[in-house]
C-alpha cells in the first residue's frame, strides 16, 4: 500500500514551547496544517552537533514523517510515549511534572494539546 505524503504549506502557523527536564532545557516547535493539526515537529536541545541534538533531530523527522504519511497523532504519540532513558525527571511543566525521557515528554505534550479524543462506538 502506497500512502501519499501530505506536505505542509510553504508558510504555516506554529507553536513553540520552552521546557526543561532536569537541567536540560529545550524548545519544541510544532508546525501546523491550516486546520490546526500538527504536521511537523522540531526540537532544539543541547549543543548543535552533539549526540543528544542529533538523536532529537532524528526523532523529530520520524515523528513528522509518520503523521505526514497518515498516522494519526494519537497513534504516533502511543509509539513514543513512555520511552525511558536519560535525561529524565522533573519538568518545568505542571501538566507533565515528571518525564521518563525527552521523547516521552514531547509525546505527552502533543497528546495533551493536539491528540484527537478517543471516540467509542
Amino acid at each position: 500500500m502506497l500512502v501519499a505524503r501530505q506536505s505542509l504549506p510553504v508558510t504555516r502557523e506554529s507553536v513553540t514551547h520552552k521546557f526543561s527536564i532536569g537541567r536540560h532545557e529545550g524548545y519544541l516547535t510544532i508546525g501546523l496544517y491550516p486546520d490546526g493539526r500538527p504536521g511537523e515537529i522540531f526540537l532544539k536541545m543541547s549543543k548543535e552537533g552533539s549526540t543528544l541534538s542529533g538523536m532529537c533531530q532524528a526523532f523529530c523527522r520520524a515523528f513528522s514523517l509518520s503523521i505526514q504519511h497518515g498516522l494519526s497523532v494519537r497513534d504516533a504519540v502511543s509509539r513514543f510515549k513512555g520511552m525511558r532513558f536519560e535525561p529524565m525527571g522533573e519538568t518545568s511543566n505542571p501538566d507533565i511534572p515528571e518525564a521518563e525521557s525527552i521523547v516521552d515528554y514531547i509525546a505527552r505534550y502533543i497528546e495533551i494539546h493536539f491528540a484527537e479524543p478517543v471516540t467509542r462506538a
